[in-house]
C-alpha cells in the first residue's frame, strides 16, 4: 500500500515539475523549439517548411576556414 502512495506522489511531483517548467512558455516558443532539430541543415529545413508551412530559422553550416582544421571528436 505504501508503495502505491509513494508512486502516486512521484507521478504527481513529476507532473507538477513539468507544469512549473513550462508555465512561462507560449505556444509560439514551443513551436519554435520543436523546429530546432531541423535548423542546422538548410535542405532539411526547406523540406520541413514545404511539408508543414512553418518557417524554420535555419543557420548556414560552418565553413572551414583556411589554415584551420575541423577535428571530429
Amino acid at each position: 500500500m505504501i508503495e502505491m502512495v509513494l508512486n502516486g506522489l512521484g507521478v504527481a511531483g513529476l507532473w507538477l515539475a513539468v507544469e512549473y517548467c513550462l508555465k512561462h512558455q507560449t505556444a509560439q516558443s514551443l513551436e519554435e523549439a520543436s523546429l530546432i532539430p531541423f535548423a542546422d541543415d538548410p535542405e532539411v529545413a526547406r523540406r520541413v517548411e514545404l511539408a508543414t508551412g512553418k518557417v524554420v530559422k535555419a543557420v548556414a553550416p560552418e565553413v572551414e576556414k583556411p589554415g584551420w582544421v575541423n577535428l571530429e571528436i
